[in-house]
């Protein structure tokens, strides 16, 4: 990871990027889904209620994390480039900012996300689904932050 990394809230006039960082990141990896169910419109609704994080390297945009603080809880996090250190460097800034254990839901397809929460001190604690036929989920819960 890149010592120039910087961690900040995102302004709003930032928020369009965010929201398309999420969308292509999410037609890119979820290869389970049908890639035209991600919208930039849906993360752009949820970040009314939610703490924006954005991860910028050399001034562009590398990744993001949306917190949702009532409930300690991280409703998403995704980085341009994988495997370089900046999800973890989000997680750990999120993580850092709760004022609890941080908790996530992660789709049980996603089984890259889950060996990368597990790696970072996550426990799965809860199987679900969204509804009847609806997608398969796992809570996880970090307790401890590693940092």
């Amino acid at each position: 990871m890149s010592e120039g990394l910087v961690i900040r809230l995102a302004t709003a006039d930032e928020l369009a990027a965010c929201a398309a960082l999420y969308e292509a990141v999410l037609r890119e990896t979820f290869t389970w889904t049908k890639p035209d169910t991600h919208r930039a419109a849906d993360f752009l609704r949820h970040a009314r209620d939610e703490e924006i994080y954005a991860a910028f390297e050399g001034g562009r945009l590398a990744g993001i994390a949306a917190f949702y603080r009532p409930a300690n809880f991280l409703h998403s996090l995704y980085v341009a480039e994988r495997g370089r250190g900046i999800g973890r460097a989000l997680l750990d800034y999120v993580s850092q900012a709760a004022d609890g254990p941080l908790s996530l839901k992660v789709q049980t397809a996603n089984s890259r996300a889950q060996a990368f929460y597990i790696r970072e001190g996550f426990r799965v604690v809860e199987d679900g689904r969204d509804s009847p036929g609806g997608i398969a989920w796992r809570r996880l819960i970090r307790t401890a932050n590693p940092i």
